[in-house]
This record gives C-alpha cells, sequence and structure tokens, in this order.
C-alpha cells in the first residue's frame, strides 16, 4: 500500500459515512465520477474491495469496517497534528469548529459568537447544530473542536464541563394559566407533545413523567421545541420545554407557562471536548467566556421571571 494517500483515505471516510457517492463526492468537493476513480484505486491497492455497491447506497464489507477503523485512527491522528500546530502558535485559535444540540443552540448561540468574537479578534468560529449521538460522532472523528450538550455523556476519551443547570416548564393552552400543575404521572395522559426520537430532550421529559423510553400512546412527537409550543397553542395538547427557550418560543403563541414544585425536573448544559486534543488549554479558555456569557443571559432572564425555585431544590435528570 506504498501509494495509499491521505487525500484518498478522507474519500473513503467520507464514502462509508454518507454511503452515498454523490454526498460523499459533495462534502470532498470532487465529482462523482473522481471520487469512484479514487476509491477504486484504493481497492487495487489493497488488494481487497472496501465497499458492496448496490443502486441505491453502498456500505462497507467486512474487511471496509476493520480497515475504516484504522483509517479514522489515522486520519484523527493527522487532525490532531495540525492542532497541535495551531495550539503551538502565539496567536489564539484561527478556527473554532462547536457542535450544539437543537434544544440550546437558537437561545444561547447569538450571545456565545458575539463574547467569543469580541473576546478573540479575529476568530472564525463554524457551528454544528444536530442531535448529540451525530456531535459525538463528529466529536471523535476530529471533525468539531467542542460541543455543548446536555450531561452527562460519561465517555472516557472526551472531557466534560458543566456550564449550568436549567429547569423545565410546564407549557399549556392560555384557558389552563392559573389551574394546579398537575403531577408527573398524570402528564402522560394529558396528550404530551415531545421531541420525536434522538433528542435527549426527549428522553429526559420521558424521565420526568416516569415512562419508559418506548412510546405510549398518548405522547404526540414534534420536530422542533417551536412546532410542540404551536401545538398547544393550537389546543392539541400540553409539553415541556427548556427554561431557556419559553421567551422566544412563547412570545407569539397563545399559552400559559407554569414551573413545577420541587422536585422539579432540571437538565445540566456543558462542553465536551476530546482529551487527546492539543488544544485543551484554549478550549478552556473558551469555556469561561461561554459560562460567563451563560450566566450573564440567564441572570438577566430570571429578573423577568420572579418567584422561581432554588436551584439546590432541583433533582437532576439522567
Amino acid at each position: 500500500m506504498k501509494n495509499l494517500t491521505l487525500k484518498q483515505m478522507r474519500y473513503f471516510e467520507a464514502l462509508a459515512r454518507h454511503r452515498r457517492f454523490r454526498l460523499a463526492a459533495d462534502a470532498c468537493a470532487i465529482s462523482q465520477p473522481a471520487l469512484s476513480m479514487q476509491i477504486k484505486e484504493m481497492e487495487a491497492d489493497v488488494g481487497h474491495e472496501l465497499f458492496e455497491r448496490s443502486a441505491r447506497d453502498v456500505k462497507l464489507t467486512a474487511f471496509g469496517e476493520t480497515f475504516a477503523v484504522r483509517v479514522r485512527e489515522i486520519l484523527r491522528a493527522v487532525d490532531e497534528l495540525a492542532e497541535l500546530a495551531r495550539a503551538s502558535k502565539n496567536a489564539f485559535l484561527s478556527r473554532l469548529r462547536i457542535g450544539v444540540i437543537p434544544t440550546v443552540a437558537p437561545y444561547l448561540l447569538p450571545t456565545i459568537i458575539n463574547d467569543l468574537n469580541r473576546t478573540f479578534e479575529g476568530i472564525e468560529i463554524q457551528i454544528r447544530e444536530t442531535q448529540t449521538a451525530r456531535l459525538l460522532e463528529e466529536l471523535k472523528q476530529g471533525d468539531l473542536d467542542l460541543a455543548i450538550v446536555a450531561l452527562p455523556i460519561s465517555e472516557p476519551s472526551l472531557t466534560e464541563l458543566k456550564l449550568f443547570d436549567e429547569e423545565f416548564v410546564l407549557v399549556r393552552g392560555r384557558e389552563d394559566e392559573g389551574k394546579p400543575v398537575p403531577e408527573r404521572t398524570t402528564l402522560p395522559k394529558m396528550r404530551l407533545l415531545l421531541l420525536e426520537e434522538g433528542h435527549c430532550f426527549r428522553d429526559q421529559a420521558l424521565s420526568f413523567c416516569h415512562v419508559g423510553s418506548s412510546q405510549p400512546r398518548e405522547v404526540m412527537e414534534g420536530s422542533s421545541l417551536s412546532t410542540l409550543v404551536q401545538m398547544v397553542s393550537a389546543g392539541i395538547g400540553i409539553t415541556l420545554i427548556p427554561e431557556m427557550a419559553v421567551s422566544m418560543e412563547t412570545r407569539s403563541a397563545h399559552v400559559s407557562v407554569s414551573h413545577f414544585e420541587a422536585p422539579a425536573p432540571v437538565r445540566s448544559i456543558g462542553m465536551i471536548w476530546r482529551n487527546s486534543t492539543p488544544l485543551s488549554r484554549q478550549l478552556r479558555e473558551i469555556s469561561e467566556v461561554i459560562r460567563r456569557s451563560t450566566e450573564r443571559m440567564r441572570e438577566t432572564k430570571s429578573e423577568m421571571q420572579p418567584g422561581k425555585l432554588a436551584a439546590t431544590d432541583r433533582p437532576h435528570l439522567r
């Protein structure tokens, strides 16, 4: 395999990840025929077929699966060499790749990005918004520098740093304003609206309601918090949303917002990054900026919403 190149390995990894030549070619900024030729040359060089090809997609062969593990290790090591060079420069990071879960991104990113740009002049910030499982995969592959997610992740290869705790609130129709807040176990019987499968916030809400991971008949799904709130406004049911989303998602909806009595549901939001990254020092500096940003933003919102429970009275969702 003397002729195997890093470029070919990146093409291989893209095709293994996307499982379609068109998507992989777009990700690599080359044409489909060029990608196909590079993969064929790679297979000839290693002496094994790496992919099973069909009319719809491609999938790794048994040898290709084993080969992919080693290729990703090599690419990750090469990326970390580049990070080491970035970290050794006198100037701060020129580029920062941040992943964020969808139930955090719209509410925190504007403040965080503004503060990072103001603190680190000239930094280029790239944002990736997707679900936790995908963020973890991209973080481990070296496609992201850090991710902002709900903790704990409990992944030995990743560093976790908590930023803050956040309460969930109950969103009901405007006609229910002032009514007693229902017990957690009765919520699924009230046409509970939740995010679709794959969102960690869905699992946390189900845990609070003492509902198993299998979807009960009474639970209905939405693709975003905004969709859920608008469904409540239309009289379809009730929902839970994180406190940071209240001002943005309920301002134009015909709904009421209630806080649960202690013990209320709470999630922890934090940053994660690879233990092996040479950028750990810079990422910790960045975490302090993000922490101050979130503290300031949450203090401002807290002043607008008096009478809230103390954080120490709120249990954590796992």
